[in-house]
C-alpha cells in the first residue's frame, strides 16, 4: 500500500451504544471501498474488527480494533469500539488518536444511554463528530415517517446543530438510496451489497422534504459567518463549492453535527460515508497543536537512556509545549491500545503525533527511559498487519515485540523529549477472588494475567492484605468471565472464580482500663511482665494511635516498643470475628517489671492480654465497608432502582436527570453490592452502567452482626497463641 501523508489521511473513531450496528457498518465500508472480497458478518466472525474469540462467542465488541480503507486517494483510519457499558472506557481511549468521531445510532432504538455518555466525552475534548443512524433497513425502524422525530429528539440533547445532510429513500422496496443534501443528488443502491450507489435526480415523493432540509442546513452553515449569510440572502442559497467548503470548517469547529443514514448488514449508503469523510472529516493536519509537556535534557555525560532518578529529577523542570501535527517536526508517538497476539506476542498501536517514523528505526521511550527499535512496522487490519516502509505525522500504525512499552507511553526522538497525557483508565467496579484449580494453573497464573493486564489496563490482580486471597477486579462479571475464558484459551490455564470476603473491621464505642499481667515460672530465668492500658475510641479512618503515659520507670523505656508490638499484633487477629481492630487510641500508663524476668517477649505477651481484657469491656463492633455507588440507567427505570438499593441497606444520596437518562448517587454496603452487576443488567435489559468505590466504614447492624460472627472462623485464644 502507498504512504500517506497527513492532508489525505482521515481518522475515525466509531462510537455508540452496543449492537447499534458499528462493526457490521466498518464491515460494510470496507467492502464498499474493495478491501474486503466479501461483506464480513459478526455471525459468523467474519467481520475484519470482530476476530477475537471471545468477541465473536458473544457478539459484542470488548476492545478497540482498527482497520483502514483506501477510498478516492485518502486512508480512513476506522477504530470499532466497545458499545458495551463494562467496556465503554475503551471507546474514550480511542478518541485520543482520532480527529473525528462517527456516533452510530440504531434506527430502532435511538439514542440509548452509552450513546450519550460517548458523546459526552466527544464534547469534553472538542471532538468533531457526525451522528450515523444506521439499520434503516430494519423492520421496526421508523426513519420513514419517524425520522424528524428522531432528529428532534437528538436536538433536544445534543443542539440545534444537529442536522441532516442526508436522507433516507424508503418506499415499497425498503430502504435502498439517501438524498444528498449537499449536492442535491439522489443515489441508489442494489439489494447485491456492492455498497456502490447509482446517482440520479431526486425521486418527486421527496423533492419538497430534500429542498426544505437543504435549506436549513444552509441556514445553519451560513450562521455567524457574514460572507455566507451575505451570499445566502443574495442568492437563496449557497453555490455547492462554497457549502462543502463551509460545512467542513462548521463540522471541525463543532458547529454542526450532520446526520447521515446506513445500512450496515445490506451495505446501503456506506460509499456515501466514505466520501463524507473524505470530504468534511478533519484531516490530522487540521488538528491544533497537542499539548505536551517536555522535560530538561539530562545532565552532561548521560547517554540518553536516563536512569529513572534522573529523568524524575529532570521532569521537576518540565515546561508544557505545542507540538503541531507536522512531518517537519521531531518524532513522536503516542502508544494508545496494547493487544496481546498468541503469535506475534505483544503488539502496540500507535499514533504517529509529529515527525516520520521508519522502519527499523531506534527510538527512545520517554516514560520507561528504554530505547526501542521499531521493526516491522505495520499498519493493521484488524489482526492481519500489513508493513509499511514508514508512517507520517497523524497516522494510525502499530509494531510488534517491543520490550518495555506500554499503553499510554510516549516514543519519540531521544533529543525533543515531550510526555502525551495517558487516558486514565477508570478504577475497577467489581472484584472476585481467584483460585487456580491445579498447582500447574498456579505456576501459570501471574505470568498469564499479566499478559491480559497490559493488554487492558483496567483489570486488578492483587493479594488482599486482610484475607491473603488472590482478588480480579474488573468492570464486571462479563468482564472478569471473559478474562477466565482468555485465561483458559490463549494461556491453558483454569481457575475457578467466588465472591471475595468482604473486608470487615472491628472497632470500639466505649472507653475501658486493664491490666496484662504476664508470669511464668519454669526453673532458670522466668517471664515478667506486667502494664496497665488504656483505650478509647476514635473517629473513623484515625487508624491505631499509640501513646505513652509512663512515668517513674514503672515499664523501663525499652519494653514500651514490646507493648505498642503487642497492641499491634492483637489488634491485626481481632477480637470480635477475627477482623482487623482500627480507630481506637490506647495508652500504656503503669505498670511493673522484674529486673531478671521481664524481656520484650513476656511485655509483648502481657499487652496482648491486657488488650482483651479492654476490648470485652469497651463496647466492640463489627464495622464494614460502605461504597459509593454512582448509577446510570434509562429515566424509565429510576423507580425500581431506588427501590432495590433501599433493599440493600442503600442510601440514596441525589438524583440527576438528563432527557431520557437518569444518575442516581447512593452508599450501599459492600456486602450488598457483590453481585450487583448482573442483577443491574437484568433490571435495565442491559441499558444500565455503574461505577463504584470505597467511601468510608460504617456500623454493621446488631442482627447482621450475629450472622457475620457466627459464619466467622474464630480466632484462637491469646494464652493459646503465647
Amino acid at each position: 500500500m502507498r504512504v500517506y501523508s497527513g492532508t489525505d489521511i482521515r481518522n475515525v473513531a466509531v462510537v455508540g451504544h452496543a449492537h447499534c450496528g458499528k462493526t457490521s457498518l466498518i464491515a460494510a465500508m470496507l467492502h464498499a471501498a474493495k478491501m474486503t472480497p466479501e461483506l464480513g458478518r459478526v455471525e459468523d466472525g467474519s467481520a475484519v474488527t470482530a476476530y477475537d474469540d471471545e468477541e465473536v462467542a458473544r457478539q459484542t465488541t470488548m476492545a478497540n480494533a482498527v482497520a483502514f480503507a483506501e477510498w478516492s486517494g485518502v486512508k480512513v483510519n476506522l477504530v470499532d469500539t466497545p458499545g458495551f457499558h463494562m467496556f465503554v472506557h475503551e471507546a474514550r481511549a480511542a478518541m485520543m488518536p482520532v480527529e473525528s468521531a462517527l456516533i452510530v445510532v440504531n434506527a430502532c432504538s435511538g439514542v440509548e444511554t452509552m450513546t450519550d455518555r460517548v458523546w459526552k466525552y466527544a464534547t469534553e475534548i472538542a471532538l468533531p463528530r457526525a451522528i450515523v443512524v444506521n439499520q434503516v433497513d430494519h423492520p421496526k425502524a421508523d426513519c420513514g415517517v419517524g425520522r424528524q422525530q428522531m432528529i428532534d429528539a437528538m436536538q433536544a440533547r445534543w443542539g440545534r446543530q444537529v442536522v441532516p445532510v442526508e436522507l433516507p429513500i424508503i418506499d415499497d422496496k425498503g430502504f435502498h438510496g439517501v438524498v444528498d443534501l449537499v449536492t442535491m443528488k439522489a443515489f441508489f443502491y442494489q439489494p447485491d451489497g456492492s455498497g456502490r450507489g447509482e446517482p440520479d435526480a431526486i425521486p418527486s415523493a421527496f423533492e419538497r422534504d430534500a429542498q426544505k432540509a437543504h435549506e436549513q442546513l444552509v441556514e445553519l452553515v451560513a450562521e455567524g459567518k457574514d460572507e455566507l449569510m451575505e451570499e445566502f440572502f443574495r442568492e437563496g442559497t449557497i453555490p455547492e463549492e462554497h457549502l462543502v467548503a463551509a460545512l467542513h470548517d462548521a463540522i471541525r469547529e463543532d458547529r454542526v453535527f450532520p446526520v447521515l443514514y446506513t445500512s450496515g448488514l445490506r451495505n446501503v449508503g456506506t460509499d456515501h460515508l466514505l466520501d463524507y469523510l473524505k470530504l468534511y472529516a478533519p484531516a490530522p493536519s487540521e488538528r491544533v497543536p497537542i499539548a505536551a509537556r517536555a522535560a530538561r535534557m539530562a545532565p552532561a555525560g548521560h547517554d540518553g537512556e536516563a536512569k529513572v532518578a534522573d529523568a524524575l529529577a529532570a521532569l521537576a523542570h518540565e515546561e508544557m509545549v505545542m507540538r503541531p501535527m507536522d512531518d517537519k517536526e521531531p518524532l513522536a508517538l503516542y502508544v494508545y491500545k496494547t493487544m496481546s497476539d498468541p503469535f506475534t506476542g505483544k503488539i502496540s498501536f500507535f499514533k504517529v503525533v509529529s515527525g516520520v517514523v521508519k522502519n527499523d528505526m531506534t527510538v527512545q521511550n520517554f516514560t520507561r527511559h528504554e530505547a526501542e527499535r521499531l521493526t516491522h512496522l505495520s499498519v493493521m487490519q484488524g489482526r492481519r498487519a500489513a508493513e509499511i516502509p514508514e508512517l507520517h505525522a497523524g497516522d494510525l500504525g502499530a509494531v510488534p515485540k517491543l520490550r518495555t512499552t506500554m499503553s499510554g507511553d510516549t516514543l519519540g526522538d531521544r533529543l525533543h523529549e515531550i510526555f502525551l497525557e495517558a487516558v486514565a483508565a477508570p478504577e475497577p467496579v467489581m472484584t472476585y477472588a481467584i483460585e487456580p484449580r491445579s498447582r500447574a494453573d498456579e505456576d501459570k497464573l501471574a505470568p498469564a494475567l499479566h499478559r491480559l493486564m497490559e493488554e487492558d489496563q483496567m483489570l486488578r490482580f492483587y493479594r488482599d492484605p486482610q484475607t491473603n486471597e488472590f482478588l480480579v477486579a474488573g468492570a464486571g462479571q462479563t468482564h472478569i468471565e471473559a478474562l477466565v475464558s482468555k485465561l483458559k484459551k490463549r494461556y491453558h490455564t483454569e481457575v475457578m472464580l467466588k465472591a471475595p470476603k468482604v473486608p470487615y473491621h472491628e472497632t470500639i464505642r466505649g472507653h475501658a482500663e486493664a491490666q496484662g499481667r504476664h508470669k511464668k515460672q519454669t526453673g532458670g530465668h522466668g517471664q515478667f511482665g506486667d502494664c496497665r492500658i488504656r483505650m478509647e475510641p476514635l473517629p473513623r479512618g484515625s487508624g491505631i494511635v499509640f501513646a505513652n503515659e509512663i512515668f517513674g520507670g514503672s515499664i523501663p523505656r525499652q519494653f514500651v516498643p514490646a507493648v505498642e508490638k503487642g497492641i499491634h499484633e492483637s489488634a491485626a487477629r481481632g477480637f470480635v470475628a477475627g477482623y482487623p481492630v482500627v480507630d481506637f487510641k490506647v495508652t500504656v500508663f503503669d505498670g511493673s517489671y522484674h529486673d531478671v524476668d521481664s524481656s520484650e517477649m513476656s511485655f509483648k505477651l502481657a499487652a496482648r492480654i491486657a488488650f482483651r481484657k479492654c476490648m470485652e469491656q469497651a463496647k466492640p463492633a463489627l464495622l464494614e465497608p460502605v461504597m459509593r455507588v454512582e448509577i446510570e440507567a434509562p429515566e424509565e427505570f429510576a423507580g425500581a432502582l431506588m427501590a432495590d438499593l433501599n433493599s440493600r441497606r442503600g442510601r440514596v444520596q441525589g438524583l440527576e436527570s438528563t432527557v431520557g437518562a437518569t444518575a442516581i448517587r447512593a452508599e450501599v454496603p459492600m456486602s450488598e453490592m457483590l453481585s450487583y452487576g448482573t442483577i443491574l443488567t437484568s433490571m435495565t435489559q442491559g441499558r444500565g452502567s455503574f461505577r463504584m468505590e470505597v467511601d468510608h466504614y460504617d456500623v454493621v447492624p446488631q442482627q447482621l452482626t450475629e450472622k457475620i460472627v457466627a459464619s466467622a472462623k474464630r480466632p484462637a485464644s491469646e494464652e493459646e497463641e503465647s
